[in-house]
């Protein structure tokens, strides 16, 4: 039997070999503006997963105490009741400084504090890491940015957030590749209230962090191989949003 769906799309009685004939005839949603873009687009994929197998493989064999469950928990349990805000106080440093990105520590604090407060945990850090970002951008103004920021890519997003507003930052802090701390600065320039940049943080995100806390909670368990389908997943979802990226901020300016 085939399925309702299919059988709108594709005739019932056709042989196997037929079908390729019938999909290839038909008009499909084009994702990419070329073969060319397409094979871009996969190649970065490949290569982003590469590196990602590469760095694991790196970190087990020459720092094998960083993916020992127990040696990191350790580490932490050493804060006593303060590791939370340990954990808290580095996630704000990195959206302020930026030496990392927001979802590696997503991760670990998925390995060290479980999915549900591992999430909660980064949030929180993000979050107030965005609103002193804010603050000094409004304070202090566009001479200040100019010197955190270089001034095509601070010229780039103080266009998009002008023009795209709520939902385009929605967008852009949703999905993965984009510079989600630099938007925070821009955004301190711009006529958007702090409750409503708190809001877009952690709402827009909230999932990502979810996802790599999932991920770093079967870490730490040892369930390497559902880490593994995830971080790839994720990997692959970036790989197209960064291939797209133009497309995407064209469509909200």
């Amino acid at each position: 039997m085939i399925p309702n769906w299919l059988s709108a799309l594709v005739p019932a009685r056709l042989h196997p070999r037929e079908w390729l004939q019938v999909f290839d005839s038909r008009e499909w949603p084009q994702v990419f503006d070329s073969a060319a873009a397409r094979r871009d687009a996969v190649w970065k994929a490949v290569a982003l997963l590469l590196a990602v197998g590469l760095l694991t493989l790196a970190t087990t064999r020459l720092t094998p105490e960083l993916t020992d469950p127990e040696r990191l928990r350790a580490a932490v349990a050493s804060y006593g009741v303060f590791a939370p805000a340990v954990f808290v106080a580095v996630q704000t440093a990195q959206v302020i400084v930026a030496p990392l990105p927001g979802q590696i520590l997503g991760g670990v604090g998925g390995f060290l504090f479980g999915t549900v407060w591992g999430t909660v945990y980064s949030l929180v850090g993000v979050t107030i890491g965005s609103t002193v970002v804010f603050l000094l951008s409004r304070h202090y103004g566009r001479p200040y940015v100019e010197r955190v920021i270089d001034t095509d890519t601070l010229d780039r997003w103080d266009g998009f957030v002008s023009d795209s507003g709520r939902v385009g930052l929605f967008v852009l802090f949703l999905l993965p590749t984009f510079p989600d701390d630099v938007l925070c600065f821009v955004v301190g320039l711009s006529r958007l209230r702090l409750r409503t940049l708190i809001a877009l943080v952690v709402f827009g995100r909230g999932p990502s962090f979810l996802v790599v806390a999932y991920a770093g909670r079967h870490a730490a368990g040892g369930q390497y191989g559902q880490t593994l389908a995830v971080l790839t997943a994720l990997a692959v979802a970036s790989a197209v949003v960064y291939a797209g990226r133009d497309r995407i901020v064209a469509t909200f300016s």
